[in-house]
């Protein structure tokens, strides 16, 4: 079998195997002291081969897709994704199974007697590393995008976040791009608000959102569809004036929805409707205030004869 000498030389020669390697690993280019200790990098490197021997001398050995690679390769998606949070880049990763290859190879070369077995073991366990390399790079790669798509997620929470400012009212205030995937969340969070406060009327303000076209248009039409079917009213605020141009030259009928120029006016609109307007009241507890004031002066001067 011409993997023979490879699983001999795994299982023979592990501890030597392992302290050249070890120093191939620590004398590296992108080795990373800073980031994992000397100890740590053994307890790994020593566990990597243990797990390899078994599995290099049952089968093909350049098939690590094989359930027999299994633990392999489980051990290489916890390493690759361990050391993607840690700090280390992909070359750093997949290095950690390619500075193999070299200790490897020299305990090849002192073993073989014959050319063509030996090329043929050397051509094995370069394809058997370069996949396992390759492998730790493909989980990195998902790790990191897991990572992103979650952080992204996140994100879209933290930016569309739905503030009740009165019994009633609801604002979420937008800021950015609002694409499809961001619709979906806004819908989500207003709705479940509009369930959980039972407001009647919901104030979308679209100040920080930088460009409004058809498909933005779109979006939030859609929006304020759902939250009527739900029992609330939209108001749609921030529309600038260079907004304003461009709904009209892209003909965006937002003749069904109440817009406002500022938030402030929104609001004022929404206490309107719910029969809250503050202004008369307060102008009136403002002036009955006064007027105690100006009476309790008069009373503590004396008047002139």
């Amino acid at each position: 079998m011409p993997t023979s000498l490879i699983t001999a030389i795994l299982e023979r020669h592990e501890t030597g195997l392992l302290d050249d390697w070890m120093k191939e690993q620590l004398s590296s280019d992108t080795a990373r002291r800073d980031l994992i200790k000397e100890a740590e990098l053994r307890e790994q490197s020593g566990r990597f081969l243990a797990l390899l021997r078994p599995a290099a001398g049952d089968g093909n050995i350049t098939d690590i897709r094989a359930d027999v690679w299994t633990p392999v390769r489980e051990f290489l998606t916890q390493l690759s994704r361990s050391r993607g949070v840690q700090g280390f880049t992909p070359s750093e990763t997949a290095t950690f199974v390619l500075s193999l290859k070299q200790p490897l190879f020299r305990r090849l070369r002192a073993q073989h007697k014959n050319a063509d077995a030996m090329a043929d073991d050397y051509w094995n366990a370069t394809v058997l590393l370069d996949r396992l390399a390759l492998y730790t790079t493909e989980v990195y790669q998902q790790g990191r995008e897991e990572i992103i798509r979650r952080q992204q997620e996140e994100m879209l929470e933290l930016s569309t976040p739905v503030v009740k400012l009165w019994d009633g009212i609801l604002a979420l205030p937008m800021i950015g791009t609002l694409d499809s995937a961001r619709t979906q969340v806004v819908m989500e969070s207003l709705l479940q608000r509009i369930v959980e406060t039972g407001s009647e009327i919901a104030i979308i303000d679209i100040t920080g959102v930088p460009t409004v076209d058809t498909l933005v248009a779109q979006h939030l039409l859609k929006t304020v569809a759902a939250a009527r079917l739900m029992g609330a009213d939209c108001i749609i605020s921030g529309i600038r004036p260079q907004i304003a141009q461009t709904m009209v030259h892209l003909a965006v009928d937002l003749s069904n929805v109440t817009t406002k120029s500022s938030l402030a006016d929104a609001f004022t609109i929404a206490l309107q409707r719910l029969g809250r307007a503050p202004g008369a009241s307060a102008l009136l507890n403002g002036a009955g205030k006064a007027g105690k004031a100006n009476d309790a002066v008069s009373a503590a001067v004396p008047r002139r004869s």
